[in-house]
């Protein structure tokens, strides 16, 4: 298959059981860049092996990480995609047959559909799961990453294009890793909630665990999924208050933000 000038970038920690695919689904890119933050599993070997430059950042945020990554990076168009995620052959070829045109126009970036598999299995009414719309590929000069520990989103402006297939999203292998990562992301929106010095509403927790539970039961079709839909709505409720408890505590007893980074570092979820 002939490159593209295009690089694909991976922000990767001990991601060995997945790296492989997902670089692997994206064979047109005439660069793919892997920037770890510390592995200590074979995440690099497994990335070199497969045709990726690696390079070493300390973690610095999810926003701040792509950033740096970005200016690392050979080419001017960049695919950003997780480990856990890969393109699908149809999206591979549609991309394939549509990049070259894109690139050499003035466009600032590109969606994705992304499609969930949860516990082991596509979703097949979940919406976010059936085609969430997600701005992944851009160009470096255009548009840029949210400065946000967790849940950085991209920057730009003016129009953008949707691509037809879908990139598949193999979502959290079991549910301690989704509590594992509930622990850290929480951990990570309250840090940026500390640095804005956003007011604690304690009043509100109830009514947003209420409130995020019927959004993704009922109103995204979750209950259509049956008890995986249920899981993934009480999941995103837990989520949502827990996060507003773990701030109000932070405020209150300052001592447990230093204590919780290093229960945290200790459990290699936080670097």
């Amino acid at each position: 298959m002939p490159s593209l000038p295009l690089t694909l970038v991976v922000i990767t920690r001990n991601e060995a059981a997945k790296i492989a695919r997902c670089l692997d689904s994206v064979p047109f890119a005439a660069e793919k860049l892997v920037v770890d933050s510390g592995s200590t599993d074979d995440t690099v070997a497994i990335a070199q092996a497969h045709g990726a430059r690696v390079i070493h950042q300390d973690w610095l945020g999810f926003g701040p990480q792509r950033n740096f990554a970005t200016t690392q990076c050979r080419n001017d168009w960049m695919l950003a995609l997780d480990a856990d995620e890969y393109l699908s052959p149809e999206l591979a070829e549609e991309m394939q047959q549509q990049l070259p045109a894109l690139m050499a126009g003035d466009l600032a970036a590109a969606n994705l559909r992304r499609h969930t598999l949860y516990m082991g299995q596509p979703m097949r009414w979940y919406r976010p799961a059936m085609g969430e719309k997600m701005a992944r590929l851009y160009h470096r000069n255009r548009a840029r990453w949210s400065d946000a520990r967790v849940h950085e989103s991209l920057r730009f402006d003016g129009r953008s294009i949707t691509f037809k297939a879908p990139f598949l999203h193999d979502n959290n292998p079991s549910l301690v890793e989704k509590q594992l990562k509930v622990l850290l992301y929480s951990e990570l929106k309250c840090r940026d909630w500390l640095d804005k010095n956003k007011p604690v509403r304690m009043w509100q927790t109830p009514f947003v665990f209420a409130l995020a539970f019927l959004k993704d039961y009922v109103f995204r079709l979750g209950f259509l999924d049956g008890w995986r839909g249920y899981t993934i709505a009480q999941t995103a409720a837990s989520y949502a208050a827990y996060k507003r408890m773990r701030y109000y505590e932070m405020r209150r007893n300052p001592a447990s933000r230093d204590s919780a980074a290093a229960a945290l570092t200790r459990s290699g979820l936080d670097h």
